[in-house]
Formats: structure tokens, C-alpha cells, sequence
């Protein structure tokens, strides 16, 4: 017979190596969507100045997430179908692939060849694209304050991630100097 304390020893052994695959899964999928996420940038809107730097972070609003917040606002003041707190948005993609407000969408739409799928959330009132949020090292904080973009990679289900902060130019914010 097997004693009480060898099935508790199996049991966290079992349950240790579930929660280091699931880990490993999470990286791996993350790192996927990294390297085969289609780019896009998203610019940035204006946020409240004193929440703009805050310690090592910085507070983050994109101009399309204000165009979906009106949209939402028009269909529900002319009584339209209401949409979900969260959804999709349908956007244009220029030649420097800046993503550009088109429509509200259902998630079947057909696309035209130069548009996109977006995933975005509502937050309390804020519409958000993977996070609201860029945490940066303390005391790096002059590196980003010219940031004008964010740059995301955009996987096949319209999932965004963020991957860097850039300036109006779209060159690249936060590399050290060497």
C-alpha cells in the first residue's frame, strides 16, 4: 500500500509539471505572435498630462480607440444595434502600415486588401488595444516622451500586441545609446 504522503508527493509533482507547461505553452504562443503577428501602428491620442509619466510607465490612448468611443456613442444616440463592450474594428493601413479609424465591425466583414481586423476592449469608459500601459526602466522616461506611435504585431485571430513606443518619424524610442 502506498502511504498518504507518496500520493501527495505524485500530486505535486503532477500539478508542477502542468503549471510549467502551461507557462511554457504562454511564452512560446507569445513569442509566435511576436514573430508572425502582422505589424501595424497605432497613434497615440492625447492622455492627461499628469498621468502622461507616471514613475516608470506611460499612460497610453490611441486616436482609433477615441474613433470607436464615437462610433459606439452615434449608434446608440440614433438607436442602431447596440455593439458589445468589446469587439472589432476594421482599419485602413497606409504605405508605413499606420492603421487609420474605417468601421465598426461583427468579426465578418469581408476585408478589402489594404484593411485589418483589431481586437479592442472597453475599460471603464476607455476603449484599449492589449493594454493601456508602456512600463519602461526608471529613469528612462525623456526616451519616451516623444513617442507618437505605438507599434503592435497583430495576429491571425485580430489579438494586438504591443511591441515598442516610436516618433512621429516611426523611429524606433528606448534604444540605449552606444
Amino acid at each position: 500500500m502506498t502511504s498518504t504522503a507518496t500520493w501527495n508527493r505524485i500530486i505535486v509533482v503532477v500539478a508542477l509539471a502542468l503549471i510549467l507547461a502551461l507557462v511554457n505553452w504562454s511564452i512560446w504562443a507569445k513569442e509566435r505572435h511576436l514573430a508572425e503577428g502582422e505589424m501595424v501602428y497605432l497613434e497615440l491620442a492625447p492622455v492627461d498630462p499628469r498621468s502622461l509619466m507616471q514613475g516608470d510607465y506611460m499612460a497610453l490612448n490611441f486616436e482609433v480607440g477615441n474613433l470607436i468611443r464615437e462610433a459606439l456613442y452615434a449608434q446608440r444616440r440614433e438607436g442602431g444595434e447596440r455593439q458589445a463592450a468589446d469587439g472589432h474594428v476594421v482599419v485602413s493601413l497606409d504605405a508605413q502600415r499606420i492603421a487609420h479609424f474605417e468601421r465598426l465591425d461583427s468579426g465578418e466583414d469581408a476585408l478589402d486588401a489594404d484593411e485589418m481586423r483589431i481586437n479592442y476592449r472597453m475599460r471603464n469608459g476607455q476603449v484599449r488595444f492589449a493594454t493601456d500601459a508602456f512600463f519602461f526602466q526608471e529613469g528612462h522616461a525623456e526616451r519616451y516622451e516623444p513617442a507618437r506611435y505605438g507599434q503592435f504585431r497583430v495576429n491571425e485571430r485580430g489579438e494586438p500586441l504591443l511591441v515598442s513606443l516610436h516618433g512621429a518619424e516611426l523611429e524606433l524610442l528606448g534604444e540605449m545609446e552606444r
